[in-house]
């Protein structure tokens, strides 16, 4: 049966989302779960204050006879700016920025990158992909017909933020992720970018290229990295009040950033994969979550949210110009594209996944959480 059409009426979650749910009042599971997360993860008040004091003076005494303190993934997008920005700045860290080229960024991303690490005195180490094995990785998974096709690049770039920092002797990776701009984000809509059990069949099945570079995280990987080498997550955001229209003033008056009119869109194929092939093909729109998360943490109001989904998801023209960019780019033609795009939606579950072993060791997860928690909060 169908479902009638229903939208929260607190957020702008909608039934697009399979296995969304409302109150009474209309209210969905997800800004309720958003909301429980804000009061659990935020860490505004005093005693998150100090905690974050004690943090930045533990980074500094572990890092003091090395090059470097912390490490910080930048992608010349907003959130891993500011980050940057704050981590030198405010906290008078000394930080080694990692980059991660898939052959994707766009020209303004490459700019402020530079820009603002040259007017932060801040080092880059840039990771290259091999192109041919990345294009043929991202093509299987386009393939594949699995809504989160980006799960490439992101498994790459966790990668390598724990390879450098071992390999740099650095206990801290401080990241953008943050609570109040990405709390509401579908399990239904996005499978596991760390499955690498996943990747790898996918690309057994559609690949065509051997992965002799291609940065990989298993579980023991990461069990390595977490527990024998010590390296922690911290999201240093969630300890700031972070408001990311201000965030952007900041960063533009300060460095010269650039914005790039939305999440991610610093990226090409992520700005095309986001626009159009996600509405078109698998009928999400992820400016759903991430405004209503904004919504939630009090940024803008559900009015002025709706009014920015009856915008395009991108302008006609740039959709053209990206599409052409990325069909070339991929060695995809036309007809191959339309294939692509027509195939049936499928589920990671289609596919050998380790869900089940992840869901079988969540304690050992939620025991590394506990870890970096106590990381972030040294006062506990």
């Amino acid at each position: 049966m169908t479902r009638d059409y229903q939208i929260c009426t607190r957020c702008i979650m909608d039934t697009t989302v399979p296995d969304i749910q409302f109150d009474d009042e209309g209210v969905c599971n997800y800004c309720k779960q958003c909301a429980e997360r804000m009061r659990n993860e935020l860490h505004y008040d005093a005693a998150g204050q100090k905690s974050l004091e004690l943090l930045v003076d533990e980074i500094k005494r572990k890092g003091a006879h090395s090059d470097y303190d912390c490490l910080v993934g930048v992608s010349g997008g907003v959130d891993s700016t500011y980050v940057a920005y704050l981590v030198k700045k405010r906290f008078g860290l000394r930080p080694l920025a990692v980059h991660l080229d898939n052959g994707w960024d766009a020209e303004l991303a490459v700019s402020n990158i530079e820009q603002i690490l040259k007017r932060l005195n801040i080092d880059l180490y840039t990771y290259v992909l091999d192109w041919e094995e990345f294009k043929d990785l991202q093509v299987s998974f386009l393939k594949a017909s699995i809504a989160n096709a980006e799960i490439p690049t992101d498994h790459a770039i966790g990668a390598i933020l724990y390879r450098v920092a071992a390999a740099k002797g650095i206990s801290y990776v401080i990241t953008g992720g943050n609570i109040v701009t990405e709390a509401i984000m579908p399990a239904v809509w996005m499978s596991d970018n760390r499955d690498l059990r996943l990747i790898k069949a996918v690309h057994r099945k559609f690949g065509r290229v051997k992965l002799k570079t291609y940065p990989q995280l298993s579980i023991v990987d990461w069990a390595y990295y977490t527990f024998i080498k010590g390296i922690k997550y911290v999201q240093i955001l969630n300890y700031v009040p972070y408001v990311k229209a201000e965030a952007k003033r900041v960063l533009c008056d300060e460095l010269g950033w650039r914005d790039y009119g939305g999440k991610h869109y610093e990226s090409i194929y992520t700005r095309f994969f986001q626009s159009y092939i996600l509405p078109r093909k698998f009928g999400i729109d992820k400016r759903k979550a991430h405004l209503s998360t904004l919504i939630m943490s009090g940024q803008i109001t559900r009015d002025e949210a709706l009014a920015e989904m009856e915008k395009p998801t991108c302008s006609p023209g740039q959709l053209e110009e990206d599409g052409e960019y990325v069909m070339k780019k991929l060695g995809l033609g036309y007809d191959e594209f339309a294939k692509i795009m027509t195939a049936p939606a499928k589920s990671f579950s289609d596919y050998p996944n380790s869900a089940y072993l992840r869901r079988r060791f969540a304690f050992v997860v939620k025991f590394a959480k506990w870890l970096h928690f106590r990381c972030e909060r040294p006062g506990n």
